[in-house]
């Protein structure tokens, strides 16, 4: 077995079972993509087994902190049985759940979701991609009793790049149709696992959605107004919730046409939802030109600082927005605003639209803080893994 051992006084965040090395820290060793390698102190006490990425700035990433245990196909068969257990515990409302989340789940650069009879996998780390075939194998075995039959591949993601991968999707288990009608809570949603975002849906907001559905109802919201709509599930929430009008802004055309089929789909009329191919941006702008207002309003942007290094202009960008929407809120609407970017810090962003209400100038009520739904855990020993945070605010 190779060793890697690290710099004098780098062991301590593996001490902490945090699971990541940059490459900073290794004083020597090196090992083949993705190999399995015994990581050191540098007085030689062991630390971890470890996947080593020779290309990445995080040159290792930890799989067990157990000196006894052996990487194996058994040891992915225990976590993944691990975490599927993990969630049916959670009781998830819907066919569409989070299975394994990398880090969370002690399988650094692995992501599954379950959409219906299929499972959905991004592999991107050397060491889940070296693994690639022992994990399918074992996460269909794991599943069975859950139905599903198929496995396939999105790892059409830019930080494989990193780690010296190209970009993979398409079949790894099965075969057929890759489109899922998507169940929860109340409403239902279409997707196809093959083209759709992410593993091909946003299930992290699955309970801010429903959460949504709520709101709009106690606070007897009649115009909403949701921003980056994609497919439109925040939409379906505020007609579900009872709004009369429901505008969904987004920049793609087909996902635009997906919402318009999900509101006919969950039995709402067409004529309470407009969806516009447009420019988030330009249309507040537009909107607070034409003098109209909301009673709610979501931002759901996309990534805007996927790192710390990019944090500065995305601030400015979450400001912007978040600024024009307080303007375009009604006294006493609502405000669900959203981060996904992990270079912003859940601190940071309420900042950001602390700043972003004192320039309307808008003052509001926080009624709450959101995260990304139980199946997308944060651990004690991994903070990072926080990267979804959200906002509800009701403003004066």
């Amino acid at each position: 077995m190779k060793a890697i051992r690290l710099r004098e006084g780098k062991e301590r965040s593996l001490l902490r079972r945090h699971p990541w090395v940059f490459a900073g820290s290794v004083e020597k060793g090196k090992a083949d993509a993705g190999e399995t390698v015994r990581v050191e102190s540098h007085d030689g006490q062991f630390l971890a087994w470890a996947a080593f990425s020779p290309l990445s700035q995080i040159r290792v990433r930890a799989w067990s902190f157990d000196e006894a245990e052996r990487i194996d196909a058994a040891f992915f068969q225990r976590r993944i049985r691990a975490a599927v257990a993990m969630r049916a515990r959670l009781a998830v409302a819907s066919n569409g759940v989070r299975l394994v989340h990398g880090e969370a789940d002690g399988l650094p650069g692995l992501v599954v979701d379950r959409y219906g009879d299929i499972l959905s996998a991004q592999f991107l780390s050397a060491g889940s991609e070296r693994w690639k075939a022992v994990i399918a194998d074992a996460l269909l075995a794991e599943t069975a009793a859950l139905g599903c039959t198929r496995l396939y591949e999105r790892s059409d993601v830019s930080v494989r790049e990193l780690e010296g991968l190209p970009e993979v999707t398409g079949w790894l288990r099965g075969d057929g149709d890759s489109s899922v009608t998507l169940r929860e809570h109340d409403i239902q949603l279409t997707l196809d696992v093959a083209e759709g975002h992410k593993t091909g849906y946003y299930l992290d907001q699955r309970e801010n959605r429903a959460l949504f559905a709520r709101l709009v109802r106690q606070f007897g919201c009649q115009r909403v107004l949701n921003c980056y709509s994609y497919t439109g599930g925040f939409s379906i929430a505020a007609l579900a919730g009872g709004a009369a009008e429901v505008t969904s802004v987004d920049s793609s055309g087909p996902s635009l046409a997906r919402a318009a089929a999900h509101v006919a789909l969950n039995g709402f009329d067409p004529a309470r939802h407009t969806a516009l191919d447009a420019d988030v941006n330009a249309t507040l702008r537009q909107c607070l030109q034409a003098g109209r207002q909301f009673d709610a309003i979501v931002l759901d942007p996309p990534k805007f600082a996927p790192t710390a290094a990019h944090a500065e202009r995305a601030s400015r960008a979450y400001k912007d927005i978040n600024r024009l929407a307080f303007k375009l809120l009604a006294p006493g609407g609502l405000l669900l605003t959203f981060s996904c970017s992990g270079g912003i810090s859940a601190d940071l962003f309420h900042k950001i639209v602390a700043g972003a209400g004192m320039d309307a100038p808008a003052d509001g009520y926080l009624l709450q803080r959101l995260e990304a739904a139980p199946d997308h855990p944060t651990t004690v020993c991994f903070p990072e893994g926080e990267y979804l945070k959200g906002l509800v605010i009701l403003k004066k």
